[in-house]
């Protein structure tokens, strides 16, 4: 299948642009891309489940305690 060029990119470029008009170009750039990433993960996710390794889990970024320095310690 033939890859597209940059004119025909700016060709459907164009054409989306006239069909949807500029306001709605954000949303429509949201839901492909949750789309893309809920297929990607989806895709993962089903590669693990074909090579048996145990399912990933995200885990929510935890807060990073400050480092306290016990007051007799040297700094180098």
């Amino acid at each position: 299948m033939p890859v597209p060029g940059p004119w025909e990119l700016i060709l459907v470029l164009v054409i989306v642009l006239i069909i949807f008009g500029p306001g709605k170009l954000p949303d429509i750039g949201n839901a492909i891309g949750k789309g893309i990433r809920e297929f990607r993960r989806a895709s993962s996710d089903i590669e693990d489940a074909v090579r048996g390794e145990p399912k990933r889990e995200e885990k929510p970024a935890q807060p990073v305690e400050p480092v306290t320095r016990d007051p007799g310690e040297q700094t180098h």
